[in-house]
């Protein structure tokens, strides 16, 4: 093990990091690498100049010292840190917005504040682009937490089995859907993405009605339970 000689006499710099971060971010993280790439993201940021503030995959990459401890080879070290970035943006810490331009695909990376989010909904709106790409057309894929955010909210702990299997229903059903399938299993007392999945796939083999009125939502809902769970609804 890599020892440490102890910080010097005399002031040393300082990099902020939010309260918030101890007290609600830093118990539920789970992943070593998750953890070093978002305390690096905070150090990262501060060194950046400008009203808008954030990296490039390429920057975390370009970090030899980020990267060698992430894993003892480049290769392992690529994955962790691609798998600790997912991990911090399934979370809700960051925001990623992947940027297709003539240089080709740019990952950007901003951190879940009011000044990243106004940032991420500039670039969508097409008001604001980073500087080097400024004069290029550009189409957005921006990856949105927020199905995860709601699952974790109203089913329970995100797996990475259960974020492949979002990943997957996202491609398949439109958000909305699985939004409203996610509101049916807590009406229903049944928080079970299974469940989740049996409703998405009843709608899209029988059709689903929108614009369902607000005094009749509740019923809708429980009229829509797949049959293998009518047995243990509470009603």
């Amino acid at each position: 093990m890599k020892g440490f000689s102890g910080f010097p006499d005399g002031k040393l710099r300082l990099t902020p990091v939010p309260n918030l971060f101890f007290s609600d971010l830093l118990p539920i993280i789970d992943n070593l690498a998750e953890m070093k790439v978002t305390l690096y993201a905070f150090w990262a940021l501060v060194q950046r100049d400008g009203q808008v503030r954030y990296l490039r995959l390429a920057d975390f990459m370009g970090d030899p010292q980020l990267m060698q401890g992430l894993g003892p080879t480049p290769t392992l070290a690529a994955e962790a840190l691609l798998d600790a970035l997912e991990r911090a943006v399934v979370r809700g810490t960051f925001l990623h917005v992947n940027i297709e331009s003539a240089d080709g695909q740019t990952d950007l990376y901003f951190l879940n504040t009011e000044k990243g989010r106004a940032a991420v909904e500039g670039i969508t709106r097409g008001e604001w682009r980073p500087g080097r790409v400024e004069d290029e057309p550009v189409t957005l894929l921006i990856e949105r937490p927020n199905i995860f955010v709601l699952y974790e909210q109203n089913i329970g702990p995100l797996t990475p089995l259960i974020a492949d299997e979002l990943r997957d229903a996202e491609q398949t059903y439109p958000v909305r859907w699985i939004e409203e399938a996610i509101q049916a299993a807590v009406t229903n007392n049944v928080r079970k993405w299974r469940y989740v999945l049996a409703i998405l796939e009843r709608w899209r083999q029988e059709g689903k009605q929108d614009g369902i009125d607000s005094r009749d939502s509740q019923k809708e809902l429980r009229r829509q339970i797949p049959d293998q769970y009518r047995d243990i609804i509470k009603r």
